[in-house]
């Protein structure tokens, strides 16, 4: 009897976990809308921000650019849902939106037991550290000593306590319930350093009157792998959202740019032919056009474009790749075969 009920529960957990995808696959609801939807946050600088003009810009909508681009052809083809992170999974398992973005990262529970699948990581965050240039500090490993501002009870304070303590490094924690105070301590001097995810940091960096005198340290110390999700059951929709992120890094790897793409059609690589569907339709398998991904990487730019003008540079947070870069440069991205 109690094997019944497990597996009763089980096939339950099933159906609900594939209510986003009830009423045909997603792509066959994608196709027929006509756009792509995609779950994003409102006020998330670096991922997903509204500018004074009513423009969606950030890293998350431009991976949404580029899977409307793979599906149809052109990166407007897409609407973008501004979630809070209590309704995100909600709106995915129901189908509200077709991909949820907003910054999400990766973990066990949220892949097993939300009914979503993330299909990739588009970036690798992390618990960072923000200092004051003329401390002259370039390495967490220089922070022996050092008073951190930390919220109370977080992860980012078991995160120090483990990480410090394995070192048998001293510190001091400044805590406080309200991170807007711990920013003013900090601001102030009454901490030699501020933690919290880098992105995080990054932003509050660019909002401080004399941004460029205040460093983030190269190492983090957790793992927030954020990535695309979609809702669990619909194996094509998984393969088109991952191969999409796959072909940005490819790209990359190959040379292939918005503004050569065009010019990259006359190449003899095999590697770049096939990425850029000139030798055998590797689309078909995903259902979607023989050029999907010239038609993402003509729209978009490659991965190291789209990272650029949102996170990196070109970008207010002026973010480092680190673990963001690919493979070939001691970075973590890396590009299943096109083949």
């Amino acid at each position: 009897m109690t094997a019944l009920v497990g597996i009763a529960a089980l096939l339950s957990w099933s159906v609900d976990a594939g209510a986003g995808v009830a009423g045909g696959t997603v792509m066959e609801r994608v196709t027929q809308r006509g756009y792509v939807t995609c779950g994003v946050g409102g006020d998330m600088p670096g991922f997903s921000e509204v500018d004074s003009s009513g423009n969606w810009r950030g890293l998350d909508i431009e991976f949404c650019g580029a899977l409307a681009s793979a599906v149809f052809g052109r990166k407007e083809a897409v609407k973008f849902l501004d979630l809070t992170s209590n309704d995100r999974f909600k709106a995915l398992r129901s189908g509200d939106v077709d991909v949820l973005m907003r910054g999400t990262a990766w973990t066990l529970s949220r892949d097993t037991e939300l009914g979503a699948r993330f299909t990739d990581v588009l970036f690798y965050d992390g618990q960072g550290f923000l200092v004051p240039r003329n401390h002259s500090i370039t390495s967490v490993l220089e922070l022996s000593g050092a008073s951190i501002c930390v919220l109370p009870g977080s992860s980012g304070q078991r995160a120090i306590e483990d990480y410090f303590g394995q070192r048998k490094m001293r510190y001091q924690l400044i805590t406080s319930e309200k991170w807007e105070q711990l920013v003013a301590a900090y601001s102030a001097g009454g901490c030699t350093v501020l933690t919290g995810d880098t992105t995080l940091l990054a932003r509050e960096r660019r909002a401080l009157p004399n941004s460029s005198e205040h460093a983030l340290l190269p190492e983090q110390i957790s793992k927030e792998p954020i990535g695309p999700a979609v809702a669990s059951g619909d194996e094509q929709w998984f393969s088109i959202v991952r191969w999409t992120m796959m072909a940005l890094i490819a790209a990359e790897e190959f040379g292939v740019t918005r503004d050569n793409a065009e010019m990259m059609l006359e190449s003899r690589q095999l590697n770049v032919r096939r990425l850029l569907g000139l030798e055998a339709d590797l689309g078909a398998p995903l259902g979607l056009a023989k050029d999907w991904a010239y038609k993402v990487i003509r729209n978009v730019g490659n991965y190291a474009e789209i990272f650029d003008r949102t996170m990196g540079a070109a970008s207010t947070l002026k973010l480092y790749r680190g673990l963001n870069d690919t493979w070939l440069n001691g970075g973590l991205l890396y590009a299943a075969p096109f083949r």
